[in-house]
Formats: structure tokens, sequence, C-alpha cells
């Protein structure tokens, strides 16, 4: 199987979010542990902001002509490593509510009109095969349940960008308060990793299946995009 994982955190594999997914990969590797395991790394935070070559491809009516270059290049690559990866690990930080801007990026490279998603009378439709996405999130503050103290624009907009493009099939495992530290930081751990191992304990007969007879995305080459 071919999972590829997506870091987001300025600190790297010593971030919060990045030991959460680390768990994730783990928990695939023993669902569909009879096909082995190909991870994939990509650091976002290394990721270039789409340039105005970029830009004016999207503005106009048709790709351009010849080798793409600059964010174009890394946009084909992307979408690319996106195509051909059986599951999709996303490791991120929750910054002021939202998603970080390394990962804003990659979004930006990836949900891509005429590559990933068309335009119809009736809205974007993606075109990427669905395949399971799992989200990794490390949070200073909390956001969810009754001790909220802060909202989430990051749950709802990962959602929604990636739906664009054909990818709805998103779990979200969370460690919340990593700011308190101590002990509570401690328990939000185990309680995070005890939610992991009891998702894959029920759903690796499920993943295993899906990884198996889900087609796998053609190439997407700048010449024959949909």
């Amino acid at each position: 199987m071919s999972v590829l994982r997506l870091t987001c955190s300025p600190r790297g594999a010593e971030s919060e979010s990045h030991r959460l997914s680390q768990f994730i990969v783990d928990g695939l590797a023993r669902a569909d542990a009879a096909r082995g395991r190909d991870l994939v790394e990509i650091d976002a935070n290394r990721l270039p902001h789409v340039d105005a070559e970029y830009a004016w491809a999207l503005g106009s009516p048709s790709d351009p002509d010849g080798d793409p270059a600059g964010s174009l290049h890394q946009s084909d690559h992307l979408i690319q490593s996106l195509v051909d990866a059986d599951y999709v690990v996303i490791a991120t930080p929750m910054h002021n509510y939202t998603v970080p801007s390394a990962l804003k990026a990659w979004i930006d490279h990836v949900v891509r009109v005429r590559s990933t998603f068309s335009v119809t009378r009736e809205g974007k439709v993606g075109v990427l095969a669905d395949k399971p996405v799992f989200v990794a999130v490390a949070s200073g503050g909390l956001f969810s349940g009754g001790e909220a103290r802060q909202p989430d624009f990051l749950t709802p907009y990962l959602k929604a960008a990636l739906a664009t493009i054909g990818l709805k099939r998103l779990t979200f495992f969370s460690v919340e308060g990593t700011a308190m530290g101590g002990q509570a930081l401690e328990a939000a751990r185990l309680r995070t990793q005890a939610e992991i191992a009891a998702y894959f304990a029920d759903a690796a007969d499920a993943l295993a299946a899906v990884a198996v007879q889900a087609p796998r995305g053609d190439s997407l080459s700048s010449t024959d995009r949909p």
C-alpha cells in the first residue's frame, strides 16, 4: 500500500501533529500488513506558494502549451503523488483557528481546475478517485466539546477544500490543549491514541478491502488532464 504523509508544522518531525500522525501510519500498516508499506513524505513547509504563471494558467480557458515550469511543475508533482496514494495522512497544527500557511500552500497546488476538478453548470466537480484521508491535528487550545474555548475553522475548511477535488472520506483525530503541557497534555495524547487504536481495530477489514479494490488513478500529465 502507498501512504502519502503531509507534514505541515514548522517543527516537522518534532511536532505534536507529526507524532500523532505516526500512530495513524502504524495503524494503516497493521490494517493492510499483507501488502507492506510505501510511505511517501512531503514537508509542506518547503513548498513555494503559487507564482504568477500558475495564476495566469488557472485564469485561462486551457492549460498552456509546452512543459510546465515553476509552480505548475510543482503542482503536477504534488497532484500525481496524491493520485498514486492509497491513503493520505495530513499532520497539521491549528494556527489561528484554521490551517497553517504550509497546508494552504499545498491545497492551492492540488485544488486545480482541469486537473483535479472541473467546472460545470452545477458547480465544481472533483475528478480524483475518493480515498481515505486521515487528519492528525494538534492545537494549543481546546476547540471541541463542552470545554471548547476557541472556534474550529480548520475542520470545515479542509472538508470543503478536499471535497472539491473528490476526497470526501476524511477522518480527524486531534490532540487539544497542548499549551497546557504536563499531565493534561499526556492525558490528551493517551485519549487520542486510544481513539486511533479503537478505530483501526474496528476498521481493519474494511480498510484492507478498500485498498485492494480501489482503482489507482491514471497519471495526470500536462497534456491529458481531465
